[in-house]
């Protein structure tokens, strides 16, 4: 492809997940759209969404109810406006998928809907059975080779050029070639995922490295509910094989969590048992593998008769048969894994942060919509939702950007970097994992304080480290000042939810 020319674009959009790949194909009617991503098109979290989408197109179920659940899920801190968008206009943005070839599970001429944790309704729309975010995935990309669509692959994302307080391109670097370029439109868009590379044990691919956060941040750009971070209860967890996530879904389907006796425990935690919350089933089961001192607990398929379970999890089966675990006989062996940022650069209902030029969607952004706690299969509809409003904004011509928050708490990033990626990893699961303390966390920023400045070459490895160093500071600096446990945040020094001084969301932006 020829080198495009640095002045020629409508938009530029960081990332190639279903939130870039969508904003790019939705707004290609404006002018020529420039995707860069750093890896090849298809490495993000979009590829290893199993579980679904939600969506309330069931005939029981309405948008109310959904928005109810969102609301319940975030432990009090989701944007209620916010999460009202997100809600109804869910089926709308599912007939915009089925659109550009998405093609759902069905059962009996009807679309297929599973439930899980801590919905009311079965509203989880899949594709492929397990495969749904491969399978959105793979139809976006086709519908983005477009004439209009401009991707660049194995181009990292340096830098958002501001000019005059506006962003007006990115610097970005080949990495093949190592020539860095300077790529100039009106308009940024940041969709670059989230950032479970932190930590050791994470269902995250390795592109997942809070790139997008970093880069706003460092911009100018507000932070918000960075201390919330949702650890997925089931990964599997088999010494020498890589983490896998097993979907909520196979819960959903009316699996069990067992510990270390074979008793069912879930119970004894949540009246809703196995499909409670999410930080809910997380701590349950680390408080579980503690007193065995174990790496994990089971996760029991095999009452689950009436279910084909190659069928219905073909990518799950395959990868437990992979690691010699058949599913329909075998207990599969799991423990909780980083999984979702419910926080990250602020943006209004439009997608807008408070720098103008730039807006943010998907995993990058925080909305508010998840509050402390995502509400499963929340995430790939936010991205979808959001990412038509963000080109309706721009469509518009209204100019402008998110009102600037005046309680924003100045911060500084770190001097130094990771030396490797491995002790930023160990450093966060210590010190910032499913449980916390001042104790542990203090040392964590101790550490991070003692690293030595980063290696400036332009290289990818030292660019994540840098930009991670970033992210585990702000997240420290948050999980420390907020002195209460709520949703995915939990302190076993401050283990009570305290509203009367916390039931608020905590922003950070650089000081000047």
């Amino acid at each position: 492809m020829a080198s495009p020319h640095r002045r020629d674009f409508a938009l530029i959009v960081i990332g190639s997940g279903i939130s870039g790949l969508f904003v790019a194909l939705e707004a290609r009617h404006l002018g020529p759209v420039l995707v860069l991503t750093k890896g090849s098109i298809d490495d993000c979290n979009t590829r290893w969404a199993q579980g679904g989408i939600a969506a309330a197109v069931g005939p029981l179920d309405s948008p109310g109810q959904h928005l109810a659940d969102t609301i319940s899920a975030g432990a009090g801190l989701v944007n209620e406006h916010a999460a009202r968008v997100l809600c109804y206009e869910a089926p709308a943005r599912i007939h915009d998928l089925v659109t550009y070839g998405v093609a759902f599970d069905s059962l009996d001429g009807e679309v297929a809907l599973g439930r899980e944790a801590a919905h009311s309704r079965s509203r989880v729309l899949h594709a492929g059975g397990d495969r749904t975010g491969a399978e959105i995935e793979t139809a976006l990309s086709a519908a983005a080779m477009d004439p209009s669509i401009t991707i660049l692959d194995y181009t990292l994302a340096t830098r958002l050029v501001v000019t005059n307080g506006r962003v007006t391109g990115v610097e970005a670097v080949a990495l093949e070639s190592g020539a860095t370029e300077t790529y100039e439109a009106p308009t940024v868009v940041l969709a670059t995922g989230g950032a479970g590379q932190l930590y050791s044990h994470t269902t995250n691919p390795d592109v997942a490295t809070g790139d997008g956060i970093a880069l706003a941040f460092d911009a100018g750009a507000e932070i918000a509910d960075i201390e919330f971070y949702q650890f997925h209860p089931t990964a599997l967890r088999v010494p020498g094989v890589p983490t896998f996530l097993i979907s909520e879904a196979v819960r959903g389907e009316g699996a069990t969590l067992r510990n270390a006796r074979g008793e069912a425990f879930m119970a004894r935690y949540h009246p809703l048992g196995d499909l409670a919350p999410r930080d809910i089933v997380a701590r349950a089961i680390v408080a579980e593998m503690r007193p065995a001192e174990a790496e994990s607990v089971a996760l029991d398929c095999t009452g689950l008769k009436s279910v084909d379970l190659a069928a219905r999890f073909p990518a799950i089966f395959a990868y437990c048969s992979s690691a010699g675990i058949d599913m329909r006989t075998d207990p599969i062996p799991v423990s909780p894994a980083a999984h979702y940022l419910m926080g990250g650069v602020r943006t209004d209902i439009h997608g807008r942060t408070t720098l103008p030029g730039l807006y943010a969607c998907g995993e990058v952004a925080c909305t508010g919509v998840h509050g402390a706690n995502r509400l499963a299969s929340n995430s790939l509809m936010e991205t979808v939702v959001f990412g038509k409003r963000v080109v309706e904004h721009i469509e518009s011509g209204e100019r402008g950007s998110a009102a600037a928050r005046p309680d924003a708490t100045p911060a500084t990033g770190p001097a130094g970097a990771a030396p490797t990626h491995h002790e930023l990893q160990r450093v966060m699961w210590d010190g910032a994992g499913i449980e916390r303390n001042a104790e542990g966390m203090e040392r964590a920023l101790a550490t991070i304080a003692s690293w030595p400045a980063p290696d400036a070459a332009p290289t990818r490895p030292a660019f994540e480290r840098r930009q991670m160093t970033v992210m585990a500071s702000l997240m420290l600096r948050a999980a420390m000042a907020r002195t209460e446990s709520r949703g995915a945040h939990y302190r076993s020094d401050y283990p009570a939810t305290d509203d009367a001084h916390w039931k608020k969301q905590q922003v950070f932006v650089r000081a000047e």
